[in-house]
């Protein structure tokens, strides 16, 4: 594995209770290394004017968390969260579907959130949390990719990394299997939650080169949500 590509693809992600200024400003500077700069780090909006400051000559991408981690803010404060992270200059925005609303009927509901949602993220990046552990089965995961996909979300993302399942090779094959199919390639894919280690970083990266070609792993379209790969990649202690 290009371990320079690699790096070019995590959003190097602390969204810990215990965050403070002198861990983010470690997270910052670690984004920073020898083979090259991650893509984004992603972090509460509390941070967000940190990083921006920390990271303004890196080109290093912001992103923050929106109705995050339940899926369960109702719409407008949701809404209010894209404001301000707006304001505060991210400039991309992760935000988790309201799975538990989709699955109990209330899907035209769920999928209107997230078409309000889109609208107001304007020109930002919108990253979409499906949180595939919660879901029941791999058809049901590509029902929703599908959807979001017709909504013109810039990412589908597996997971939040707070529930005990986070991505697995089946849930990312069915969304980018979705993708594939859907015939628009400009729609990106995150493979978040437990990917901790290169060699499991791999195992996403060929199912995406498998299904959409070596030419679309690129910063545009694939992400890796983490906070202790970089150190595998770099072959640094945990």
């Amino acid at each position: 594995m290009d371990a320079s590509l690699c790096i070019s693809l995590i959003d190097l992600t602390s969204l810990n209770e215990n965050d403070s200024e002198t861990s983010i400003t470690a997270l910052c500077d670690k984004a920073q290394t020898p083979l090259g700069n991650v893509a984004a780090v992603c972090l509460y909006l509390p941070f967000v004017s940190l990083a921006k400051s920390l990271l303004k000559n890196s080109h290093i991408k912001i992103a923050t968390v929106v109705n995050f981690p339940n899926g369960d803010l109702n719409l407008n404060a949701t809404l209010k969260e894209i404001e301000e992270a707006i304001l505060l200059g991210v400039d991309e925005i992760d935000l988790v579907f309201p799975y538990e609303s989709y699955f109990s009927g209330e899907k035209a509901a769920a999928l209107s959130f997230v078409k309000s949602c889109r609208e107001a993220c304007k020109t930002k990046t919108l990253k979409v949390i499906l949180e595939t552990g919660a879901f029941p089965n791999d058809m049901l995961i590509a029902e929703v990719s599908r959807s979001l996909i017709d909504l013109n979300v810039d990412f589908l993302k597996t997971s939040t990394g707070k529930i005990a399942l986070g991505a697995t090779e089946n849930a990312a094959t069915s969304m980018l299997k979705a993708i594939k199919d859907s015939g628009n390639k400009k729609v990106g894919f995150k493979a978040s939650g437990g990917i901790r280690q290169a060699k499991d970083a791999l195992k996403y990266l060929l199912i995406a080169e498998k299904l959409l070609g070596k030419n679309w792993i690129n910063p545009s379209h694939f992400r890796f949500g983490a906070s202790s790969l970089l150190n595998d990649i770099l072959g640094e202690k945990k």
